[in-house]
């Protein structure tokens, strides 16, 4: 290959060796054993396969409008074959009344059945039962200008394993694991995806190459939290004391759920077992986390240590002073709050106290991991949203003290097993399940934009029994693009449909300042509608607000959706969430809105948010520090693999801890390998 189609080959598919080209995998097969009439072709079928003769061929039109037809007969109807391109080579290779056979895409142009640029072999040459399944790659529009199609890639592929033909490949998988899972070889695996002479076939590669993806990410995972606890020794806090027990018996403002006590003790375990606690604790918007994380931090306090909460942002931050300091008013603990904003003679102030050991918790921002800021003695850090911070920052908490501190990471983000077994295969997993007493699941309607009239009624019906409403919009400003109600625009039309009552409007682009001033008067109910951007989606906390009108709800995503929907429903009256649309949807969108409109489970919704998008496009696992680059594996779709293949990953562990065995070097070799040129997998800690 000439180095400017190897040039595209390196940049567009990330292509550099032979091996890279044989895990390019095909991402669709169509069946070329089967042979068509003409009788039978409509314009509407993905693919056909005809053999037959080219009766004629005809030239159409000027300079770059010109085509060549070819009429193409089996005896039973005739079609057109069309080129655009390479005409002159077309009519000099293939001859009129041979027989040949073609395969290509039908459409139908004024009236006739035709193929452009079809596939054609002289029917000599092909054996149809040999060709089984033909591959299709994926390609780029750069690929495709130079002439770099799907068909091309299948030839080289082609010439490669020609190439490879008399060799096997150094296996990948011990042979006991071959044998133990009943996989195929290596050599056989990566020949049967790109070549399957059947669908059996095809299951059985597709399953080895799953697996083999599968075990090595999670066996890397685990290795590392192995390696992880031996390096690090975690504080033993050996007792509850009278902090603990003086806020359970008498301040505790509503009783515990049974999720919310079973969480606690699993904390309490984790950090008195002399190893560090990694610990992962979902749960949905309003079940309780803050108390949990809070009550947490007074086990660090009874046992002589300090504890840091960190929130994104210095709204949520600024919540979570407000609700602490609301749950501990009667107790003699000092809590302080660290942000960006915090300046002069009062951070002075703070900083030193810190170091004498006189705040026992801070609350703040990324500020708390400045060199600047260092604790007497910090025992347990609690990360809110954790997507939001990156793995360096969170790093820097780790030399704040001597031994590493206990870290609890919190998101509201429902996150599904599957993905939370790979994204956070290294932290043990709590969930709250239950929502406190008292709380009502949040009734969600889907509304058309023409039902306008009763939707606002309904509207000021609830502002009249004294609530508060929140309406949600996808843009800022008008993109002519896309047909969207903007915020600015909507700011307007809802003054003038309400004029009775006081709207804040709050967006990305405000400056803090305006942006919390506008809160804090909703907050205090000074307006009584608040139209916003997604700022809103984490940190607000209105018990008032009961209704939440999402305009334009088919340009958001479930989980956003549902982290939106979770700002009402926070106090104790029934809450509403109406979800706005035009009458043309997609049938994913359908879905998405059905889901919603059915549930107000997070993780049922984290789940079909898995299986309709896939998990690269789950909120918060971009950001997360790993980029799974998986070539074959679906994490939607082979959950039940990966919890098989974790658990098989865990039994070779327990095995050969000491990576000693013979017959196992070459996975310990192949892991070796996969460790230099994959990501940092010291991802979450």
């Amino acid at each position: 290959m000439g180095p400017q189609r190897a040039g595209i080959l390196n940049k567009e598919l990330g292509v550099y060796s032979f091996h890279d080209l044989l895990y390019t995998f095909p991402y669709k097969y169509v069946d070329r054993s089967r042979l068509y009439r003409v009788s039978e072709i409509d314009g509407n079928m993905p693919y056909i396969q005809l053999k037959g003769q080219i009766l004629s061929f005809e030239t159409f039109g000027e300079g770059r409008q010109r085509r060549l037809v070819g009429h193409f007969s089996d005896g039973t109807g005739i079609i057109d074959l069309v080129w655009f391109q390479g005409l002159k080579f077309v009519t000099s290779k293939f001859k009129t009344r041979e027989d040949y056979i073609i395969f290509g895409k039908p459409s139908v142009f004024n009236g006739r059945i035709n193929v452009v640029h079809p596939d054609i072999d002289p029917a000599s040459e092909l054996t149809l039962n040999n060709m089984g399944l033909q591959p299709f790659y994926t390609t780029t529009e750069r690929m495709k200008r130079s002439n770099f199609t799907s068909h091309a890639l299948e030839k080289l592929m082609k010439n490669l394993f020609t190439a490879l033909q008399n060799e096997r490949m150094d296996e990948t998988l011990s042979q006991q694991i071959i044998i133990q899972y009943k996989l195929m070889s290596i050599t056989e695996a990566l020949y049967t995806i790109h070549f399957p002479k059947s669908p059996e076939l095809l299951r059985k590669a597709q399953y080895r190459l799953k697996f083999e993806e599968l075990f090595y990410i999670q066996l890397n995972i685990l290795l590392y939290t192995k390696e992880q606890r031996r390096k690090f020794r975690g504080l033993v806090f050996e007792h509850v004391g009278p902090i603990f027990n003086t806020f359970y018996s008498q301040f505790l403002p509503f009783p515990l759920t049974g999720a919310q006590k079973r969480v606690i003790k699993e904390m309490r375990r984790d950090m008195g077992s002399g190893r560090q606690m990694n610990r992962l604790l979902q749960g949905d918007v309003g079940s309780g986390k803050t108390l949990v994380a809070l009550m947490t931090m007074l086990i660090a306090l009874d046992n002589g240590y300090q504890a840091c909460i960190m929130a994104p942002t210095e709204i949520l931050a600024g919540q979570h002073l407000e609700t602490i300091s609301k749950f501990l008013k009667e107790m003699n603990v000092r809590v302080e709050l660290l942000t960006g904003s915090v300046k002069g003679k009062k951070r002075e102030a703070i900083l030193k106290d810190l170091l004498t050991g006189d705040v026992q918790i801070l609350v703040g921002t990324h500020a708390v991991i400045e060199d600047t800021v260092r604790f007497s003695s910090l025992g347990l850090v609690v990360i809110d949203e954790q997507h939001r911070f990156g793995v360096a920052q969170r790093a820097k908490l780790w030399v704040k003290n001597t031994c590493p501190p206990h870290v609890l990471v919190m998101t509201a983000t429902p996150i599904p097993r599957t993905l939370a077994m790979t994204l956070y295969g290294d932290l043990d997993v709590s969930v709250i399940d239950e929502l406190p007493p008292g709380r009502k699941p949040i009734q969600t309607v889907h509304q058309f934009e023409n039902r306008r009239g009763s939707m606002y009624d309904f509207i000021r019906k609830q502002i009249r029994d004294g609530r508060q409403v929140y309406i949600v919009y996808p843009l800022i400003q008008e993109n002519e693009k896309m047909d969207i109600k903007n915020l600015e625009d909507g700011y307007l039309n809802i003054c003038e449909a309400f004029p009775e009552y006081k709207v804040s409007k709050v967006h990305g682009k405000m400056r803090p300042a305006e942006k919390e001033e506008e809160m804090q008067r909703f907050l205090r109910n000074e307006t009584q509608i608040m139209v916003a951007t997604t700022v809103i989606e984490v940190g607000v906390n209105v018990p008032n607000a009961s209704v939440m009108v999402i305009e334009n709800a088919e340009r958001f995503g479930l989980s956003q959706l549902h982290q939106l929907r979770g700002r009402v429903g926070r106090g104790a009256d029934q809450s509403y969430c109406i979800l706005v649309t035009g009458y043309k949807l997609s049938e994913d969108t359908r879905k998405r809105i059905d889901i919603m409109v059915e549930t107000c489970d997070g993780f049922e919704i984290a789940e079909a948010d898995l299986k309709l998008r896939g998990p690269g496009d789950l909120e918060g696992t971009q950001q997360s520090g790993v980029a799974f680059d998986l070539k074959i594996a679906d994490l939607a779709k082979d959950g039940q693999l990966l919890q098989y293949v974790r658990e098989i990953a865990e039994k070779f562990l327990e095995e050969d801890p000491e990576a000693n065995k013979l017959e196992n070097a070459v996975v310990w070799q192949q892991l070796k390998e996969m460790r230099k040129k994959n990501v940092n997998w010291s991802v979450i800690s």
